[in-house]
């Protein structure tokens, strides 16, 4: 062996790891996001009788929260440092912009911890603060409430409505940031992604989960359903153009069919009375 080759392959040795190490880097960042996600299950039932606990440590049932009224569920964690506390700042301000949508009489929210060893402390300090920011609701604990449970219940919910999420080496969690909406029965209506979700979409996705039986008026509910439709690409609802257009075309013509008709009542309507002829 040359000189000049023991050289060049001691050259090739000391870059071998720094070849190698983005790969490895690569290869994990891709096992990790391969493994949490959202496997959608449109129409599949939660098991309503896990049992979970609330920050006081009081025994809670998932059924507990089912009273007639669509649920949105979110799967969180509370030592979470950054997104899970901004999802809940979110969340409470996109319920002011529901219109005349109430959390407790039109829809209830559940929050459940992936963390199987989740402090009740920090439950109850995120369920504090976000409380602090529903300024019109009474009583939020009764309709938004923050549990815990053991692995094998919190499993069986992620898994029926298909959360894909996976603990880290630090102790927190990789998980995406979704609400899925349920049925009064229990049901998967309607996932809702990102760390803030639109008004007009929640409010959407609560109506349809309720078949329009939420709300002051159930006629305003249907036309809501009928001018807007679920994007499954761009995962949001959007104007149903064609539809909305026909609505304008119909009351268009609705309206000049009754402006006709007006005109044509007027036009035979009595006349007056013409001059009378001298008598002789």
């Amino acid at each position: 062996m040359t000189p000049a080759f023991r050289l060049l392959l001691f050259g090739v040795l000391l870059q071998l790891p720094l070849l190698v190490a983005p790969a490895w880097g690569h290869s994990t960042a891709d096992q990790v996001l391969g493994q949490i996600g959202v496997d959608e299950h449109p129409g599949a039932s939660v098991p309503l009788q896990t049992g979970f606990r609330d920050p006081q440590g009081r025994p809670v049932r998932l059924a507990d929260n089912f009273a007639g009224v669509p649920v949105v569920l979110s799967l969180n964690y509370y030592a979470c440092p950054t997104l899970c506390p901004l999802v809940f700042r979110n969340l409470a301000a996109t319920l002011a912009g529901l219109g005349d949508l109430k959390l407790g009489r039109d829809f209830r929210i559940v929050t459940l911890s992936i963390n199987p060893q989740e402090s009740a402390a920090l439950a109850h300090d995120k369920a504090t603060k976000t409380y602090a920011m529903l300024n019109e609701v009474r009583e939020p604990a009764r309709f938004w409430p923050f549990l815990m449970g053991n692995q094998r219940e919190i499993e069986a919910v992620a898994d029926s409505v298909g959360v894909r999420y996976l603990r880290q080496e630090g102790g927190d969690y990789a998980h995406p940031n979704v609400l899925v909406v349920l049925t009064p029965e229990g049901k998967v209506s309607r996932y809702l992604y990102g760390l803030e979700v639109r008004p007009r979409d929640l409010q959407l996705a609560l109506v349809e989960a309720a078949d329009g039986r939420i709300g002051s008026s159930q006629a305003a509910n249907r036309l809501l359903l009928y001018c807007f439709h679920y994007d499954p690409v761009g995962k949001k609802y959007v104007l149903f153009a064609s539809r909305l257009m026909s609505w304008v075309m119909l009351s268009v013509l609705a309206l000049t069919g009754l402006l006709i008709a007006l005109l044509w009542k007027q036009e035979r309507g009595p006349r007056a009375p013409g001059p009378s002829k001298p008598t002789t």
